[in-house]
């Protein structure tokens, strides 16, 4: 019954809208999509990934988790490298899924997000 994934919310404390576009969309590259006029009350916003959406909502709350993530599947996982490094972005490294490469990093907010690509 399941079709598919629609998207993905991740949490962001207030006032980190322009630090987020700035990443997403400057150095990763997503389209920011416009947010639902009732929904774009409530601060946030909104990217597209393919077929999928990511939501950053507001959470005044905010803390971010050391293990939940998404992850990205990229075409070219050592250009991103050399990109998100080009901008001061911190990268970790990690073997242990065979058949990818990965890493992990941040995002402004400090969620964990995760870049693979299987090897070749």
């Amino acid at each position: 019954m399941i079709i598919g994934l629609d998207h993905v919310l991740l949490a962001a404390p207030p006032d980190t809208e322009p630090a987020l576009r700035a990443f997403y969309t400057g150095v990763l590259g997503l389209p920011e999509i416009p947010k639902p006029p009732a929904l774009a009350a409530r601060g946030g916003c909104w990217f597209q990934v393919g077929p999928v959406q990511l939501h950053l909502g507001i959470d005044p709350a905010h803390r971010p988790s050391p293990k939940a993530h998404p992850a990205f599947r990229v075409s070219s996982l050592d250009t991103l490298a050399a990109r998100l490094t080009a901008h001061d972005v911190h990268l970790t490294w990690d073997t242990a899924l065979p058949g990818h490469g990965r890493f992990h990093t941040t995002d402004p907010a400090g969620n964990r997000l995760e870049f693979l690509e299987p090897a070749a």
